[in-house]
C-alpha cells in the first residue's frame, strides 16, 4: 500500500530529473527505502548492489552512523548560519581551511556551492570578474570537450556537449565552444602520443579561430563521465593546462565525479601532478549525505578579484545555502573517513576492480573496458573488429537497466549502449566479485542484439 501510494502522488507531482517525462509517468518511480554500505533496499525488499553510488556520489557507502550523528549535532546546536554580511560557521570555516590543505598547487580558497553545477556556474562568473579587472574585458569565450558534462545550469549546460541538455534549451550559447574529446577507442589515433598531440593542436586551432584576447579558460573533467566515462591518454590533462598557459588562458578542472578518492587519490589531479586556476567538486564531498559543492580558486586568481572590489561594496556572488553549517559539519566527517583508510582501500580495490572488469572483455558483446580506479565504462557492440554498436532499435539502455535492476546489480545505462560503473570506494573485493557476476548475467539477457 505505501509503495503504490507514493508511486501514484510521484506520478502527480514529482517532476523528476532527467527523465523521459511520459515514459516516467507510464513507468512508474522506483522507491529506494535503506542503504547499507554498497547495497540499497526498495520499498518491495530488494537489495540491490549499488554500482553506481547513488549519482557517482555516495563515494563513502551508505549507513555511517558517525556522519549521521555529526549533521544531528550540528543540526541541534545550530542548523543555519549565513557567509553574507561577514558571518560564518565553525563548520564552514574549519572545511575550507581542510579542503585548502589538501588540495593542489595554491588552490587555496574556496566558495562553496550547493552542487557541483552551480559550483561550474560560480567559476564563469568568476573568470569573467577576474579578466574584467585585468582590463581584458574581452576574454569572454569558453572553450569545452565534446562528450563532456559540466552541469544542467543555463551557463553550466552550455558547456556540457550532450544533446539531451542542449536540445531545446537553446544551447549552446555564442561564447561556448567544443573541440574534439580524447576518446582513444574510438579515435583514429593509433598511440596515446597522438591522441595528446590532437588534444594540444585542437586547442590551439581553437583559440587561433576565436581570438587569443577573446579566449578566457578552457575546461576539463578528468574523467568524462557522462560522456561515457571516457578515461583521456596519461599526460593528456598535463599537456592542455600547459597550452592553457602557453596561450593566457584559464585552465579549469571539473573533479565533480573524479573527487575525493573515485579514481584512487583524493583528487584526480594528483594523478598528473596538476595545478589548475580553478577545480569544481560536489558528490563525493558530503559522499551525497547532504547538498554540498565547492570551488577552489587559485590564490594568484582570488588576489586580483579581492583587489577590484570596490572598498564597502560587496563581491557580488552567493547563495543562500553557500557554507551550510549542516552540510559542512557532514563533509567534514565523510573526510576522516576518507583520511582513515578509504583513500587507500579505494587505490587497492580500485586495481582490483580494474583487472576484473577486464575479464569481461572475453564477453561477445563487450568492445572496450576502460577505467580509472573505482569510474569505469564497458561498451557494448555487436563486432569487436570494427566496433559497430547496436542498432538504436534494440533499445539497449533500457533493455541493460532492467536486466541489471533483475539481476539486483544499479548501473549507469547511457543511451549510446555504455554501461557506466562508480561503486561506494569503501566496496570490498568479494563485493567486486559480486558486481562481476551481476554485470555478466546482466550481458547475457542481450546477446540476441544486432548491429
Amino acid at each position: 500500500m505505501l509503495s503504490n501510494s507514493l508511486i501514484e502522488k510521484d506520478r502527480a507531482h514529482y517532476f523528476h530529473p532527467v527523465v523521459p517525462i511520459r515514459a516516467h509517468e507510464e513507468r512508474g518511480v522506483t522507491v529506494m527505502q535503506s542503504g547499507k554500505g554498497v547495497f540499497l533496499t526498495d520499498a518491495d525488499g530488494n537489495e540491490l548492489l549499488d554500482g553506481f553510488a547513488g549519482l557517482w556520489c555516495v563515494n563513502a557507502g551508505y549507513g555511517h552512523e558517525n556522519v549521521v550523528a555529526a549533521a544531528t549535532e550540528q543540526m541541534r546546536r545550530l542548523p543555519y548560519a549565513t557567509g553574507y554580511f561577514h558571518f560564518g560557521s565553525e563548520p564552514a570555516i574549519e572545511l575550507a581551511a581542510k579542503l585548502a590543505e589538501l588540495s593542489p598547487g595554491d588552490l587555496d580558497h574556496v566558495f562553496f556551492t550547493l552542487g557541483g553545477s552551480d559550483a561550474v556556474d560560480t567559476v564563469i562568473r568568476m573568470v569573467r570578474y577576474y579578466f574584467n579587472a585585468r582590463g581584458k574585458s574581452t576574454k569572454k569565450h569558453f572553450i569545452a570537450l565534446e562528450k563532456g558534462y559540466h552541469g544542467s545550469t543555463s551557463n553550466g549546460a552550455g558547456l556540457t556537449a550532450l544533446p539531451v541538455f542542449q536540445d531545446g534549451f537553446d544551447l549552446p550559447m555564442q561564447w561556448q565552444h567544443h573541440i574534439a574529446s580524447p576518446f582513444p577507442y574510438r579515435n583514429d589515433a593509433t598511440t596515446y602520443e597522438e591522441i595528446i598531440a590532437q588534444g594540444v593542436a585542437n586547442l590551439k586551432a581553437k583559440v587561433a579561430e576565436l581570438g587569443a584576447d577573446n579566449v578566457a579558460a578552457f575546461i576539463m573533467e578528468l574523467v568524462q563521465g557522462s560522456g561515457g566515462v571516457i578515461v583521456p591518454p596519461e599526460g593528456y590533462a598535463k599537456a592542455m593546462q600547459d597550452t592553457c598557459r602557453e596561450l593566457g588562458i584559464l585552465f579549469i578542472v571539473d573533479e565533480v565525479i573524479t573527487g575525493f578518492g573515485r579514481t584512487g587519490p583524493m583528487f584526480g589531479c594528483e594523478h598528473e601532478g596538476l595545478t589548475p586556476d580553478f577545480l569544481t567538486t560536489a558528490k563525493g564531498l558530503t559522499s551525497g549525505y547532504s547538498p554540498m559543492g565547492a570551488v577552489f580558486v587559485s590564490d594568484r586568481i582570488y588576489q586580483v578579484m579581492a583587489d577590484a572590489v570596490p572598498d564597502g561594496v560587496p563581491f557580488g556572488h552567493g547563495f543562500t545555502y553557500s557554507g551550510h553549517p549542516v552540510s559542512a559539519a557532514v563533509a567534514l566527517e565523510v573526510i576522516k573517513l576518507y583520511e582513515g583508510g578509504l583513500i587507500e582501500n579505494s587505490k587497492k580495490v580500485g586495481a582490483y576492480f580494474e583487472a576484473q572488469l577486464k575479464t569481461l572483455l572475453d564477453h561477445p558483446l563487450v568492445g572496450e573496458v576502460r577505467a580509472k580506479g573505482l569510474l569505469a565504462a564497458v561498451e557494448i557492440v555487436t563486432d569487436k573488429a570494427s566496433k559497430v554498436k547496436p542498432a538504436k532499435e534494440m533499445n539497449i539502455a533500457a533493455r541493460l537497466a532492467k536486466a541489471g535492476y533483475e539481476n539486483r546489480i544499479i548501473f549507469r545505462a547511457f543511451a549510446d549502449d555504455v554501461i557506466g560503473l562508480a561503486p561506494p570506494i569503501c566496496i570490498t573485493e568479494a563485493e567486486v566479485d559480486l558486481l562481476i557476476a551481476r554485470l555478466r548475467a546482466t550481458l547475457d539477457t542481450i546477446l540476441d542484439v544486432k548491429g
